[in-house]
Formats: C-alpha cells, sequence, structure tokens
C-alpha cells in the first residue's frame, strides 16, 4: 500500500488541502473561500468555525480527486495564517471586536487595530524587540493581546486560550495544546534559542496576567516543527475530516514559513548546487513573505527574526515581508478608468485580469524581456498596507507618479507593468539590507499564485539582479505541509531530509543585464525618491 501525506493551508481568503505522494507528486486539491469581515479602524476578522468547516470540505475534496484511501493518509501537517484565535477555558469562541458576536472570533494578520499599542511598546526598548528587526508589527500577537486586554477586557480575562491560527489548527484535530515554534518565536517573542518566554517583557508591556499564570493560555509547552502533537486525530477530528483516528499530525507553520519549506531544494533541474544559505524564498500571496536562512544569526533592522530553527532545524531564519502584495497589485488595478472594460474582455477570453495585462504587455512589447520598459514612465510604490521591512513602517502610504489623463488599454498596460516593478523593487529592499548585513543571497525562490507569472519572474531577477527559481510542484505550500505529515509520521528524520526528497526545482532565471538593468536602477531610485517623499508629507501633515 502506497503512502500518502497531506497538507493543509489557510490563508487569508481561502483554505485548501493537498494529497501528495511519497516523492512530492501532487495528486489532488481541495479549495474553498472562507468569510472575512472588515470594519472601520482597521478592523479584520475571521470565524474558527468556518476555518474548520472549510478544511474539511476542502480535505474530502482533495481526498476523493486522488482517489486515495484514508488509510493511505500517514501524516499531516498544518499552516495558517499568523492571526489570532480566542477560545475560552472549554474551548468555546469568544468575540475579539466591536460586533460582539463570539462567532466573530479571529483578528485576521492585516488587522492594524493595535498600531497605537506596537508603538507604546516599541517606545520601551525591549531586549526581545532585537529579534523582531527592533520594532514589534501590530500583525504580530503581543499587541493585540494588548488591544484586547485594554478595549475588550471581558473577553481578555474569559479567554482560556489565545492561539496562532496555526497552533488552532492542530489542537482542533488533536486536543493538543502544544505550540509550535514556528508560531511562538515569529509572532509572540518567545525566545526559543533559549528555549523560554521573556517574563519581564510581558509585565513591562501591561500583560502580566500571562506571565503570572506561567504563559499557559498562550503556551507553556513549545515543541519543534514536524512534532507529532497529541496521539494524532482524535475520533471526531477523524470523522470530520473524513480520516482514520490517530493519524499522526506534525506541529504546525506559518503559511508563508510552510512555503519555504515546501521550496527548500538544493539543487537545480541542472544539478546546480543551491545552499540552504544563499536562497531566498519568496512566497507571494495576499502578502508577501521573504525568508532567509543563515547559519549564524544576523540582525538586519527592520527584518523580523533572527530566529533559529522557525523554519529548518540547525538554521536560523529572517522573514522580510511586503505587508500587501497580491492585495496591492489587485488595488492598484481598479484604480484605472479602464477596468471595468478590461475585467469584461478578460473575463470574455477565460482569463483572470492580471493574466490578461500580462498577455497584451507580451503582445504590446513584442517579447517578454521588453515588457518592462512599457512601464518606463509610471513609478509605484504599492505600500498600500504600509511598509513591513525593511522599513518597519506601517503608516507609510502607496504612491504613483506619472499618471495622465489616458483611459485607454494601453494605459492600463503600463501601469500595471509599473506595479509589477514596484513590489520588485521593495524585494530588492530587504535584500539589499540583508546583503549588507553579510548574507550571501544569490537565489530567489519563489511561491504563491504571482509565481506563475513569467512576467513578474522576469522582472524580479531583472531588477534584483538576482537568479530566479520556480519550484518543481505548483503548490509548495501544501508540499510543506505535506513534508511536516511525512516527518511526524516518521517517514522522514527531519524536515531537511523530507524537503530533499519531496521538493524540487523546476527552472531557474538569470538576470539580463544591459540596458534592462539601467532601466531599473533609474526606477529604483525613483522608488525610493517617492518612498521618502511619502515619509515627509506624512510628517508635515501630522504637525
Amino acid at each position: 500500500m502506497n503512502n500518502h501525506f497531506i497538507g493543509i493551508d489557510v490563508g487569508t481568503g481561502s483554505a485548501r488541502a493537498g494529497v501528495f505522494d511519497e516523492n512530492g507528486r501532487l495528486l489532488g486539491v481541495g479549495k474553498k473561500d472562507l468569510m472575512l469581515w472588515r470594519e472601520a479602524g482597521d478592523i479584520v476578522e475571521q470565524s474558527s468555525h468556518d476555518i474548520w468547516s472549510a478544511i474539511c470540505f476542502c480535505t474530502k475534496t482533495a481526498l476523493a480527486e486522488a482517489n486515495v484511501e484514508p488509510a493511505t493518509i500517514k501524516g499531516i501537517g498544518f499552516d495558517a495564517t499568523c492571526s489570532l484565535v480566542v477560545l475560552d477555558a472549554q474551548g468555546e469562541p469568544l468575540a475579539v471586536g466591536p460586533s460582539n458576536d463570539p462567532e466573530r472570533d479571529v483578528i485576521v494578520w492585516m488587522d492594524h487595530r493595535a498600531i497605537e499599542q506596537a508603538d507604546r511598546i516599541n517606545a520601551g526598548g525591549h531586549d526581545v524587540l532585537r529579534y523582531v528587526g527592533g520594532r514589534i508589527s501590530p500583525e504580530m500577537e503581543t499587541p493585540k493581546l494588548l488591544w484586547l486586554k485594554e478595549n475588550r477586557p471581558e473577553t481578555f480575562s474569559a479567554a482560556g486560550h489565545f492561539f496562532d491560527l496555526a497552533d488552532f489548527l492542530s489542537w482542533r484535530a488533536t486536543g493538543s495544546t502544544d505550540r509550535s515554534v514556528c508560531t511562538v518565536t515569529c509572532k509572540w517573542t518567545y525566545l526559543v534559542h533559549e528555549r523560554r518566554w521573556d517574563a519581564g517583557y510581558f509585565r513591562a508591556i501591561g500583560l502580566e496576567e500571562l506571565a503570572d499564570d506561567a504563559f499557559a493560555r498562550i503556551g507553556s509547552n513549545v515543541v519543534d516543527i514536524a512534532t507529532p502533537v497529541g496521539d494524532g486525530l482524535t475520533d471526531t477530528a477523524a470523522t470530520e475530516l473524513g480520516l482514520v483516528a490517530g493519524t499522526p499530525v506534525g506541529a504546525s507553520l506559518i503559511d508563508a514559513h510552510c512555503g519555504g519549506v515546501g521550496t527548500f531544494a538544493c539543487e537545480g533541474p541542472n544539478g546546480e548546487n543551491l545552499p540552504p544559505e544563499t536562497q531566498m524564498a519568496l512566497i507571494m500571496g495576499t502578502s508577501a513573505c521573504a525568508m532567509t536562512l543563515a547559519k549564524d544569526a544576523h540582525f538586519v533592522d527592520g527584518v523580523w527574526g533572527p530566529y533559529f530553527g522557525a523554519m529548518v532545524p540547525g538554521f536560523w531564519l529572517l522573514e522580510g515581508g511586503q505587508s500587501a502584495y497580491g492585495a496591492a497589485l489587485d488595488h492598484l488595478v481598479t484604480l484605472h478608468p479602464a477596468y471595468p472594460a478590461i475585467r469584461e474582455k478578460a473575463a470574455a477570453e477565460g482569463l483572470p485580469v492580471p493574466v490578461y495585462l500580462e498577455k497584451r504587455a507580451i503582445e504590446q512589447a513584442g517579447s517578454l524581456d521588453a515588457a518592462t520598459f512599457l512601464g518606463r514612465d509610471i513609478q509605484v510604490v504599492p505600500e498600500f498596507l504600509g511598509n513591513r521591512a525593511p522599513y518597519a513602517d506601517p503608516q507609510a502610504t502607496g504612491v504613483v507618479s506619472g499618471l495622465k489623463l489616458d483611459t485607454g488599454e494601453d494605459s492600463f498596460v503600463a501601469l500595471y507593468v509599473a506595479g509589477l516593478c514596484g513590489l520588485c523593487y521593495g524585494t530588492r529592499q530587504i535584500i539589499e539590507a540583508e546583503k549588507a548585513a553579510g548574507l550571501p543571497l544569490e537565489t530567489i525562490v519563489v511561491s504563491g499564485g504571482a509565481a506563475q507569472s513569467r512576467l513578474l519572474r522576469r522582472i524580479l531577477a531583472d531588477a534584483t539582479g538576482l537568479k530566479v527559481a520556480l519550484p518543481d510542484t505548483a503548490e509548495p505550500v501544501l508540499l510543506g505541509g505535506a513534508i511536516v505529515g511525512a516527518v511526524a509520521a516518521g517517514h522522514h528524520g527531519n524536515l531537511e531530509q523530507g524537503a530533499r526528497q519531496m521538493s524540487a526545482i523546476r527552472e531557474i532565471i538569470e538576470p539580463a543585464g544591459g540596458a534592462v538593468a539601467e532601466l531599473h536602477a533609474a526606477k529604483f531610485e525613483a522608488f525610493a525618491l517617492l518612498q521618502d517623499a511619502d515619509r515627509k508629507i506624512r510628517a508635515m501633515m501630522a504637525s
């Protein structure tokens, strides 16, 4: 009987599950959209009940498509966004916002209600902040916990469990309250290299209750990634998922980190050597995360980490990122007057709008390599949700320069290409900050929906001057979860062994250099000028 493994991923907009064989070949996928509530005050919320229901649907769908028996599933790995789930002592949901609806028990990662709390924490200069690039983000969990205490004291007091969403999934599946090294280190300030929480930090920022009960509500037992948690799937969870009770479940990962595991291959398609410390895994979704492994601890201002063993055992992890990536591009294109007409044209051809625009850009320019020049005269800083790295500026805003009264399709295509360039320049700033700190980056390994874009991969290579590698699997995040499941089941000894066996690189492209490199150099300088102007204008208006 063949062995199979399942990766289960919860993103911002949807849940997915994938069934893989022992060699990392994808056999079946299930997907379901998630409910998302938005309100004034930067509030974005979800429902843990809705998320679990979606996971169960996706798992059964993936099993049916793969046409494999549940008994052949030997291990499961979960990943999710770094959202905050709040439950009472009995595991029932608690309302986290002004709706007072207990079904809305998840504060989504992109929720920025805790900016004021983050600013106050950062003003304290606490030692733990060294491991988050010097400044904590409102996307992380301690500012959100402080917001709850100050604005929803009844919820904060009643809470029996504060879970990172990925840890909620493993708890819901197994009943174990073990937390993953990945989640609590990267988003909760756990000092994994010392295997401890900093009680002084929590008391200093006003969350002394968590320290007083030995951190039971946020994780008194922290385990390494892929460690089997509990006794595997409970009877209830197994029935809901359509699987077998007792199936091993590995300690979970944040979604971007899971994508990093799924792209962790040390050999290119032609036998090229790709040492782990020379790779940056760029996971491009609603936001983008730039994951870099290092043998030693490197501190880079504005880049989260270094975190020891928080993605791959034995390596320190640096986590850069762009708060809005796919979301920024989606927002940018809706601003153009031609958007409604182009959306209809794209639909008539059965294409998503970005795919249609890429096709038109290549046709208009005459080649993939020449398409970048279409965006020469428009400059875009797509920081519509702030700058996560390297400036750690959640108040940063988007800037577009070079617009005219032209409302035609050609100008729309030019804006789209310029938007792709802007995203790549944000990535380049993270790369330059890390290289300045001594990280020997040579290759960007891309994943996520945007990674399938030939134009984006071409621009990314040319804009950053690094090679760009595309994984063999179309679903590296799901593959990462399957690798976690395989390790939890004992099929592989550790994540590195699992990744070497189950992940591979399909193609590598080199930067073109020449005239296109000169164009990117000029546009990158313009990008930085617009960022600086935005900072100065915001300061002027604030005064």
